[in-house]
């Protein structure tokens, strides 16, 4: 279905990524998984666009990777005279290739789309209903997560046998640290809004009907600030949790990427500020102060 994933842009710069499944309760297949990639990395190549808020249609963000895609794909292939084990993989899982700018591009898509990828610029995911197995993988692609209240995340997969191929075991672990993840993982239990804004898997939560509107209020509040040097705070927050090899490292990277903005942006910045503005933690929109 070509409108299995919707996309709208703003001329201030926020990009919405909509999974338009709600029959599947946003379950994505194959289709949707290379339209979810081709849409992340559009949205990453497009320097008018600064922020995306992704969501699911009606009140599910994601059930995850679509079942019944695979079941009837390992039917179809047994069909035609194949069998074994792995009898439905090559139809519908790609190969994992270790390259990092053909993830950025979107490229080398994966099961669920772009969750393979390191995106240059914030994304936050409104969370309604469930963001479970591939859904919860897919709402750890994003840098803050905005739940309603009834917001259930999990990593139900547990019960049928499907593993975490989509950064599940990589991502969650990272937000909410190795026993939070590993309590999740192995056993699978519903983590429901409030447990969730404690672990820090969620970042807000809002009452129901609230997460895309909340999303693009987060959205827009990070429009107001210098956006080279958010990038670059961004970029070495990640590096620091996923490819840093040692402290150092981490604290050279963010060094040598943070002072290549301090003439194009901090300069002016505290040129403003020495003129009086954002005094006693004014963030400029008369009721963000510290």
């Amino acid at each position: 279905m070509a409108d299995a994933v919707l996309v709208s842009k703003t001329d201030e710069g926020i990009t919405t990524i909509t999974i338009n499944r709600p029959h599947r309760r946003n379950a994505v297949d194959p289709p949707t998984a290379k339209l979810l990639a081709v849409a992340f990395a559009d949205f990453d190549r497009d320097e008018s666009q600064k922020v995306c808020v992704l969501h699911g249609a009606g009140d599910t963000f994601c059930a995850g990777f679509d079942l019944h895609a695979l079941s009837s794909g390992r039917a179809q292939q047994q069909q035609q005279g194949q069998s074994g084990d792995d009898a439905a993989e090559p139809r519908v899982l790609d190969e994992y290739t270790p390259d990092a700018d053909a993830h950025r591009r979107g490229h080398n898509t994966a099961p669920m789309g772009p969750s393979r990828m390191q995106t240059s610029k914030p994304i936050i995911a409104a969370v309604a209903g469930h963001a479970v197995a591939g859904g919860l993988e897919l709402s750890l692609l994003a840098d803050l997560r905005v739940a309603e209240e009834d917001a259930v995340f999990g990593v139900f997969c547990r019960r049928w046998g499907v593993p975490l191929i989509d950064g599940g075991t990589v991502r969650l672990q990272a937000v909410v640290g190795l026993g939070r993840a590993l309590d999740m993982v192995l056993t699978g239990r519903p983590v429901g809004a409030r447990e969730a804004l404690q672990f820090g898997l969620a970042n807000r939560v809002v009452a129901r009907g609230e997460a895309v509107r909340e999303a693009h209020a987060l959205a827009r509040q990070l429009l107001r600030f210098p956006q080279g040097c958010m990038r670059v705070d961004r970029a070495s927050c990640y590096y620091a949790a996923y490819g840093a090899r040692s402290f150092e490292d981490a604290m050279r990277f963010e060094f040598e990427n943070g002072v290549q903005v301090v003439a194009s942006e901090s300069v002016d910045g505290a040129a403003r500020f020495s003129g009086g503005a954002g005094r006693h933690g004014d963030f400029g929109d008369g009721a963000s102060k510290i």
